[in-house]
């Protein structure tokens, strides 16, 4: 017998004292998780955007950015994960780190790998194809893939008759996406067709400039001589940068950015087998992995390929990017801070997921996947994004962003409640 406390009535965060950790087990505190892991998973782009367009190399910023992702998943885990007595049917975070749970493990870290690689390709895809457009993109293939593969996996609690017309919704999301870019991309060539020849051939390609720690978060430094939007903005843009994009093909921002949608798409169905084990990889009797100790293993196969990728594109750069050391990364604390918070806020962005996911059901729980709509904000008000451009491109824009919302919202719509394993109702009785 066991005795629960209810922390919140209203959105019913409960766990048993004695034998159950602590788990979120309603609808309403399964969408409370998406919402706050909208805002985690919107925003941390925007900041490893922003110090690409001040300059530091993707490198140094994604290398301090997966330690303090991998920190905030080992955070969770010796918290959330720790709550409550543990036994071996239903065992705390370090219990579970002895059990022969290796074939779950595996689907855990398969989805941290997937998830690392999508990272790693958006990284640079922003770069190309803009902020806005680069996460519509990716979110949208990673719901109409990753939804339908989820819906399934958990034995259909989300309503089929309003969770599919949501994946319609982002579906064409994908290509409005796409024709945004494009119409933008020609606004952008012809505005550099404006100014001089000389303007324009002027432009640095390899060298990246050189700045102190303070202009990154000073007032002056934001302060552009250019007007956001205008062609004097563009190349002064493409000046500062370490990513040059002038002259390259819009096809290689395009082509991460369907990689990287890919990618995303089958990290939530990797975990979903993790936590879950549909397909019945687990011995009789051994417990389910617990969605905190899954994230764990997840987060940690991201960390090391993440690491391990970025210290040889140190050495062995990519996009004509400049070589650099492990020693010049180390003593790069220019920007350190905003890439080391967005590590912590796509760490604890995920870790909200899939606590939702574990409760509503995974499809659900991809409507996370409305970070363009906070990812949009910042980039119109950190990157003067879609200034000065064609009615055209603001008309594919609305059109973007509304189809986008309404897929979210019918999305959300579909959330069902995840019934109880056989393993917690012989605990209970």
């Amino acid at each position: 017998m066991s005795v629960q406390f209810v922390f919140i009535s209203r959105v019913d965060f409960s766990y048993s004292w004695r034998l159950k950790m602590y788990m979120v087990e309603s609808k309403e505190g399964a969408i409370a998780c998406m919402l706050f892991a909208l805002f985690f998973l919107g925003t941390w782009p925007a900041l490893l955007t922003l110090l690409e367009r001040r300059g530091r190399l993707p490198q140094h910023t994604y290398l301090d950015y997966s330690i303090t992702n991998f920190l905030a998943a080992l955070i969770i885990a010796l918290t959330l994960g720790e709550i409550g007595e543990s036994s071996y049917d239903h065992p705390n975070f370090r219990q579970q780190l002895y059990q022969d749970n290796w074939a779950s493990v595996m689907f855990a870290m398969a989805g941290g790998i997937v998830l690392s690689l999508g990272n790693l390709s958006t990284q640079y895809a922003f770069a190309f194809v803009g902020l806005s457009v680069t996460e519509v993109i990716t979110a949208s293939i990673t719901v109409v893939i990753g939804s339908t593969v989820n819906y399934f996996l958990d034995d259909k609690i989300n309503r089929a008759e309003v969770l599919f017309p949501g994946v319609a919704c982002f579906l064409i999301a994908v290509c409005l996406g796409s024709a945004v870019h494009s119409s933008n991309a020609a606004d952008n060539k012809a505005k550099l067709q404006s100014l001089p020849a000389d303007a324009v051939k002027g432009l640095k390609t390899t060298d990246v400039p050189s700045f102190s720690g303070k202009d990154l978060e000073s007032s002056d430094y934001l302060s552009r001589k250019a007007k956001a939007g205008s062609a004097n903005y563009l190349v002064e843009l493409e000046n500062r940068r370490s990513i040059k994009v002038f002259g390259k093909s819009t096809l290689i921002g395009l082509s991460l950015t369907f990689f990287a949608g890919a990618c995303f798409s089958l990290f939530s169905p990797a975990f979903n087998l993790a936590t879950n084990d549909q397909w019945h990889t687990l011995k009789e009797g051994v417990p389910h992995l617990a969605v905190y100790t899954a994230f764990f293993y997840f987060s940690v196969s991201c960390f090391v390929l993440g690491v391990t990728l970025n210290i040889i594109f140190l050495y062995q750069p990519i996009l004509n990017l400049p070589k650099t050391t492990f020693k010049a990364y180390l003593n790069d604390w220019n920007g350190r801070g905003w890439a080391l918070l967005a590590g912590f806020l796509c760490g604890f962005g995920n870790g909200l997921q899939f606590m939702g996911g574990q409760a509503a059901g995974y499809a659900a729980a991809d409507a996370v996947q409305a970070l363009p709509l906070v990812s949009t904000f910042w980039a119109i008000l950190l990157f003067g994004e879609y200034r000065r451009s064609s009615k055209k491109t603001y008309s594919l824009l609305v059109s973007m962003l509304v189809m986008f919302a309404v897929a979210v919202v019918v999305l959300m719509a579909s959330a069902g409640h995840r019934k109880e394993s056989k393993v917690a109702k012989s605990i209970e009785q």
